[in-house]
């Protein structure tokens, strides 16, 4: 549906400098799908969204929808924002002050290029409140809702115009915790039932692997993983993206020989052999960087039988409600592990742990 092709932009900085905001991005987003731009402030996310918006002039490349293009620096096109039809919310909601629900709503109705009688824009906007859940504060004052409310009026104009591509740009960012929490599921459950081809901006790693079908993680203006979010999380391409997706555990290793004719490698690492995955080839003796989820190793008082099993100590532990993190120590290496709350090892006791090998994933170094 969404297709960005070769996708290069670039501002001048304040010293004069020309900064590359967008180094040659490329990806495709399906008709129904929520794809998310995902990385730190300054990766180039939002300068991506705001050149598919037409908010920005890419110094190149190409942004076509359902096979149209709306920019082409080959074809020297450009469509003007307004003529993308393309529902837009951002980190400010923009609410006019001065209306109340139903006219905010309404407002691109009004101003937009189509012409609407007042009943059809009664009834498109009667229907988007509805499905926003603001259907009873159509008459109230816009200044007069809470955040959460605000941010689902914007989503409820941004609907009015029956958007090809609907764009969100950390539209949560200003929201606290919980509803924030809450209105994931509400953007996830809308976006799904009314099939809205969307593009997502974040830099929330738990708001990405939440909302989304599909996740590009992004660096210094490139794309550097792209995957569904079980395989950003468990199967990170990199250092930078097992580290910004989550909390892992880095662990240096040489690879000693093939485990296995599934992906398994016996390597030697500073907590002593152990098994782990790799999506690619290694050869003896190549240097891997190993990353481990907290919550993938197992701990235990009682010794464990089978591989990846080691002995080490409770050097800290933090209580947290619904889990205990634990940092245990094998040798002078420290490790940060996650386990439910029952289990209560006094620190500086000997515990036992163990981590599934396929779970154990190697990058190479």
């Amino acid at each position: 549906m969404l297709k960005v092709k070769n996708l290069f932009a670039e501002y001048v900085d304040s010293a004069g400098r020309s900064v590359k905001a967008v180094n040659d991005v490329s990806f495709e987003v399906p008709e129904g799908r929520l794809f998310t731009l995902l990385g730190p402030s300054g990766c180039g996310k939002t300068t991506t969204m705001r050149s598919i918006a037409g908010l920005e002039r890419p110094v190149s490349g190409e942004v076509a929808v359902n096979g149209t293009p709306v920019y082409s620096s080959d074809h020297n096109l450009f469509v003007p924002p307004n003529r993308r039809n393309f529902g837009m919310v951002f980190q400010s909601y923009a609410i006019w002050p001065h209306m109340n629900v139903f006219d905010n709503a309404a407002f691109p109705l009004r101003v937009g290029k189509r012409k609407y009688s007042r009943k059809e824009i009664e009834e498109k906007v009667t229907r988007v409140l509805t499905v926003v859940g603001l259907e009873s504060f159509a008459s109230r004052d816009a200044t007069m809702l809470s955040g959460g409310q605000q941010q689902r009026l914007a989503l409820a104009r941004a609907l009015a115009m029956e958007p090809k591509l609907l764009l969100l740009d950390e539209p949560l960012s200003n929201l606290d915790a919980k509803l924030r929490e809450r209105m994931r599921f509400e953007i996830k459950r809308l976006q799904r039932e009314l099939g809205l081809t969307t593009v997502y901006v974040t830099h929330d790693q738990g708001e990405a692997l939440a909302l989304s079908h599909e996740i590009a993680v992004m660096s210094e203006g490139r794309i550097v993983q792209i995957g569904s979010p079980r395989v950003i999380y468990e199967r990170p391409c990199s250092q930078f993206v097992a580290d910004f997706v989550g909390l892992t555990n880095f662990i240096d290793g040489v690879v000693e020989q093939p485990d296995s004719s599934d992906g398994l490698y016996r390597v030697s690492s500073e907590i002593g052999p152990i098994s782990v995955f790799s999506d690619e080839p290694l050869g003896r003796g190549e240097k891997v960087l190993i990353s481990i989820r907290p919550e993938n190793i197992e701990l235990s008082e009682t010794p464990f039988a089978g591989p990846n099993a080691v002995q080490a100590k409770v050097d800290l532990r933090v209580f947290l409600g619904e889990y205990t993190d634990f940092q245990i120590k094998i040798g002078d290496r420290s490790l940060l592990a996650r386990a439910h709350p029952s289990l209560e090892i006094p620190l500086g006791q000997t515990l036992y742990m163990r981590m599934n090998p396929n779970k154990c994933i190697s990058i190479k170094a």
